[in-house]
């Protein structure tokens, strides 16, 4: 029996809110498959496993109104005691969750980050963004005409497929750096992403900021490309040339700027930006919107790592309270400003702050995030662990004796684990115990052991038997000079942690890449059926 009364809230008090755009954190608390299958519009996947990790970042104001979902596996009122463990304050859980949901009328997306796919489609039904077949483009390159394919996804997307000729410049880069690739007003530039959305916005904002040149999207991406029988390369790292001239970077700025007034952007200076943090009764999410690398080299301190493009494609996952204020910012007035035109069309009240001096980026490395107190557990090093596993073997209990429970994600833990160890999830803990051997001890770990370190908890109240910490976690055992394995070994949990996107890599059925394409040609169908998106398209 829980311990702590959450109460419910009903589908038709969330669409209240949504519509009166009323700050609202809709969370799926499920792991990331179980979330594509079926979720609300709005509806941010942060899942259960990742809970304290996640929950500061993505809600940081602690009486923001929390509504929690699952589908029945009874995920939804766990995480909610958890938030009311962490310090949150109106917290409940969707009533009937995704099928009551559904029951009550409620429209139900597919697939992951459907704000910005539906939006995309919604774009180009609107203002008819131009775009060519995979054929029409290949035919241009095989004919060597003057054409430029740019690829406006992340850098690693990039290198492990890409079209041929093309260039690494993920979206936001497009408008400040499409001069220096393009500086004859003659040569054609195609924006490319995997699929359509990424190409949309990307091209629409070349559209958009007024360029001279013919532009075009690959008409579906990489998925077009294939599924036309071409070829794609791989391995390639061809990125967009990081010095711009200043005449470049001037008419750029002024043609952002421009896009960015049409949008309803609205301004800040520093008195502004603080007036919004002082105001605790809002939400104010502060994103740095330029280059990982260029964030890390001097940023403003208490302002995130969001490139862009990926922000606009990823919004929930970074602004997981629908409703709430964003503040953006660069160094270049171009980056910004077109980020923030595409999410004020998304219908997010959105700021760009203006007046950034370079002794102001004073702040240096990866973001620092603010984390819940980490539970106290008994810790061991990688040589106590590799010293318990040698004394198993030679007890003939190798295995079994002490087990190695690895909460990785999926991915990470197939690239490498320690020998031995268990794949398993956190929000499939009960069942995860009962796929292992009979343990006389648990040993907990992930990449650096901070996810495993809040999992003992959970995981004690399910056993009697010891439960360990291994100190640094799998870097530490690399780092040791221990032995790695390799594969999906032992998988306690099954891989339902990531959803394999139809887009991703090559060896996808081309019947799934088509049906993501069909799928993605009625998100605007279904944007009208829901009704709840308040997107406008300049």
């Amino acid at each position: 029996m829980s311990s702590i009364r959450i109460g419910t809230r009903s589908f038709q008090q969330v669409r209240d809110d949504l519509l009166a755009r009323r700050e609202i954190a809709l969370l799926d608390v499920r792991e990331e498959a179980p979330h594509a299958e079926a979720h609300p519009l709005f509806a941010a996947n942060l899942s259960f496993s990742h809970l304290e990790l996640l929950a500061y970042a993505r809600i940081p104001r602690r009486d923001t109104a929390i509504v929690v979902l699952d589908d029945g596996e009874g995920l939804a009122q766990k995480a909610a005691e958890r938030f009311v463990a962490l310090g949150y304050s109106n917290v409940s859980v969707l009533d009937g969750g995704v099928t009551g949901w559904k029951a009550a009328g409620g429209e139900l997306f597919q697939d992951v980050n459907v704000p910005s796919k539906s939006f995309g489609e919604l774009v180009e039904s609107k203002r008819h963004t131009p775009s060519l077949s995979a054929p029409e483009v290949k035919a241009l390159l095989d004919a060597k005409e003057n054409v430029v394919v740019l690829d406006a996804r992340r850098f690693d997307e990039y290198q492990n497929m890409n079209i041929p000729t093309s260039i690494s410049v993920p979206g936001a880069e497009l408008v400040l750096r499409v001069r220096e690739l393009a500086p004859d007003p003659n040569t054609r530039v195609i924006v490319n992403c995997a699929g359509r959305t990424r190409s949309i916005i990307g091209t629409q904002s070349l559209v958009n900021a007024g360029i001279p040149n013919q532009v075009h999207a690959l008409r579906n991406g990489t998925i077009g490309w294939t599924l036309a029988g071409q070829q794609l390369e791989h391995g390639n790292s061809r990125q967009f040339p990081v010095e711009l001239t200043a005449a470049t970077r001037a008419q750029a700025a002024a043609d952002a700027l421009a896009v960015a007034e049409r949008a309803g952007v609205k301004r800040l200076d520093a008195q502004g930006l603080q007036a919004l943090r002082d105001d605790t009764a809002r939400t104010t999410y502060r994103f740095d919107v330029r280059t990982p690398q260029e964030y890390e080299a001097g940023h403003l301190p208490g302002f995130l790592n969001a490139p862009g493009g990926q922000l606009v494609q990823e919004t929930e996952s970074n602004a997981a309270v629908r409703g709430a204020r964003i503040v953006l910012v660069d160094d270049d007035g171009v980056r910004a400003n077109m980020t923030a035109s595409w999410l004020a069309q998304m219908a997010w009240e959105v700021y760009v702050l203006d007046g950034v001096t370079a002794p102001q980026l004073s702040e240096q490395g990866p973001a620092s995030r603010e984390l819940p107190p980490t539970p106290s557990s008994e810790k061991i090093t990688p040589q106590t662990l590799a010293g318990w596993q040698e004394q198993d073997k030679a007890q003939g209990k190798a295995g079994k004796g002490t087990v190695v429970l690895d909460f990785s994600t999926s991915a990470n833990y197939v690239k490498q684990h320690v020998p031995g160890a268990w794949f398993a999830l956190r929000s499939q803990l009960a069942q995860a115990l009962q796929n292992v051997p009979a343990a006389e001890r648990y040993v907990v770990t992930c990449g650096s052991s901070l996810l495993a370190a809040f999992v003992i908890g959970d995981l004690a109240a399910l056993t009697d038997k010891p439960v360990f910490l291994l100190e640094g976690g799998n870097s530490g055992w690399k780092a040791a000079g221990l032995p790695i394995e390799t594969g999906a070994t032992s998988l306690a949990s099954p891989r339902i942690d990531r959803y394999r996107r139809p887009y991703e890599g090559t060896d996808n059925p081309t019947s799934a890449m088509q049906a993501y394409l069909d799928w993605e040609f009625g998100l605007v169908e279904q944007l009208g059926r829901d009704g709840t998106h308040g997107f406008q398209v300049i």
